[in-house]
């Protein structure tokens, strides 16, 4: 299988195709990836978007931005939006992708990212760590926070 990891930044032109691919999966208004995604455009550090592609397909993709709906805006930022296409899962795209994306905010000057999951092992199998619970905005349970 061959895919490609690509940060927005260098495919600008992907911007409308990757909104609509999240806006689909989590169900969060397509206009604000749109708005994310422009201020990723325009050279912000955070936030910053990352799909792995098979051609023209998105097979996996993420976010990083401020913060992922939680109460603890102390711990910034926050990768979001981790999704991976059921045909292509099980086969480490996801954790390539969190790799990658640890590697790149590193080099632009972020060596900590933090995120919040309902998953307990798949991400410490990609080295991150149980940090603490956190209260989802509107959620009444809490929820794991994890960093890297």
């Amino acid at each position: 299988m061959d895919y490609e990891i690509v940060r927005l930044i260098d495919r600008p032109e992907i911007k409308e195709q990757a909104a609509q691919w999240f806006h689909e999966k989590w169900g969060i208004p397509l206009e604000a990836y749109l708005e994310s995604m422009e201020e990723c455009l325009k050279g912000a550090t955070v936030p910053q978007w990352y799909m792995a592609m098979e051609g023209n397909r998105i097979i996996c993709g993420l976010g990083v931005i401020e913060n992922d709906f939680h109460d603890r805006k102390d711990l910034t930022p926050n990768v979001c939006a981790v999704y991976t296409e059921e045909d292509r899962r099980g086969s480490g795209i996801s954790g390539n992708l969190l790799d990658y994306v640890c590697a790149d905010m590193k080099k632009k000057g972020i060596g900590t990212l933090y995120l919040i999951t309902d998953h307990t092992c798949f991400y410490e199998r990609y080295g991150w760590k149980f940090l603490c619970m956190v209260q989802g905005d509107g959620d009444s349970e809490m929820t794991r926070m994890y960093i890297h």
